[in-house]
């Protein structure tokens, strides 16, 4: 794969309450990640970009949100969240990183 479309796939963590809770549960980090990214590419670029080792991905499509602007109605953007669950004794420091 090519190195730089694997710096690209990866957007931003997710920041939550629901994905510190599976960090804590399942050894998992969230991560927002390219709309047209596949699971291969999402492993490759956290393995490069963080030196652990993955053991598995989740891919999740969130579904955009209705928005009224007055009489209007608008749709925020679609976009997809990946669940990265590393081997155990792995581990991704997001506080340190940001």
């Amino acid at each position: 794969m090519n190195e730089d479309r694997l710096l690209q796939v990866l957007l931003a963590p997710v920041i939550s309450e629901k994905s510190t809770m599976v960090a804590d549960k399942n050894e998992q980090v969230v991560f927002r990640v390219a709309s047209d990214a596949t699971k291969p590419e999402i492993k490759a670029a956290v393995e490069l970009l963080f030196k652990v080792q993955v053991e598995s991905v989740q891919v999740t499509n969130v579904k955009p949100k209705q928005k009224r602007f007055g009489r209007s109605i608008g749709y925020r953007k679609a976009w997809k969240k990946a669940y990265v669950a590393l081997k155990p004794g792995q581990e991704i420091d997001l506080q340190a990183a940001a």
